[in-house]
């Protein structure tokens, strides 16, 4: 009877198993996911929006070899600067990054749960998730979260990584309701969007080096930045950079301060040299 009692056990845990984290949690503990509730009524006037640190500009770049992201330090609060050292940019594992826009808190909560989601369905499987499976996955997060989008707390996440069938650098963007969209060459989301895009255009090319990548990345933050309040460009009083990870064949790397910082005070002299001409 103990035996049966065992045997019967062990096929429940069995028949549980999930390769995804998220079914798991919302099947055991739906009240630590960090999405699919809703703010209470009354909380707030109707038609106000809740004030939230919110993170923006993410960008991303293809490059021979792979792909980049970076993020700026700042998150704001309405009017106010609520972070100048904030993170936007993540591992999502060995082969992808993650760069959240939109508020801040939910975003980093989503941020964890997707490293987790990946990392448990490796240990399941044996195995990385494919580069696709990553990308839809994210996206259901991200419709999850619709709820609470729609009472002002969206989050607008940008995912990259490389493809290890394809061997090459690829990029997703989302928009509030899980819709995902590869994108090709380069990208960015939140309220810096629009200029650094512009910046991109002007400054990407085929087959740029890793190096050449990097400098695109912080010229387009710099532009963002310049235009854009809620962006935080290079602080070279604070010696804050961006967050800015590379993703090729080898796997992910954040590029080192030492080196943003070069890239930076190369931007900035060169663009005061143009100052000084005109």
């Amino acid at each position: 009877m103990g035996e049966r009692r065992h045997s019967s056990t062990l096929a429940d845990v069995a028949a549980a198993a999930t390769s995804s984290f998220t079914e798991h949690l919302a099947q055991q503990r739906p009240d630590l996911l960090p999405y699919g509730r809703s703010l209470p009524e009354g909380v707030l006037p109707a038609g106000a929006r809740p004030e939230v640190p919110h993170a923006t500009t993410i960008v991303a770049v293809t490059f021979a070899g792979g792909v980049l992201m970076a993020g700026d330090r700042r998150a704001t609060m309405g009017t106010m600067i609520a972070s100048r050292h904030i993170e936007k940019v993540f591992p999502a594992d060995q082969f992808s990054v993650l760069g959240i826009a939109g508020t801040a808190g939910i975003a980093l909560d989503i941020t964890r749960l997707f490293q987790v989601e990946l990392e448990h369905y490796e240990k399941i499987e044996g195995t990385l998730l494919s580069l696709d499976g990553k990308a839809n996955r994210l996206g259901a997060m991200v419709r999850s979260n619709l709820a609470m989008a729609l009472q002002g707390l969206a989050v607008v996440p940008l995912f990259a990584g490389f493809d290890t069938s394809r061997s090459v650098g690829r990029l997703f963007s989302y928009d509030v309701t899980g819709g995902r969209y590869e994108e090709v060459e380069h990208h960015s989301v939140g309220s810096g969007s629009v200029f650094a895009r512009g910046a991109m255009k002007k400054l990407w090319k085929p087959n740029l080096t890793e190096s050449a990548a990097i400098s695109v990345a912080v010229e387009s933050l710099f532009d963002a930045s310049d235009d854009d309040s809620a962006t935080g460009g290079p602080d070279m009083v604070r010696q804050l950079w961006p967050i800015v990870y590379t993703v090729t064949r080898t796997g992910a790397r954040k590029v080192s301060e030492r080196e943003l910082a070069a890239v930076v005070e190369s931007v900035v002299a060169a663009r005061a040299a143009l100052a000084r001409e005109a």
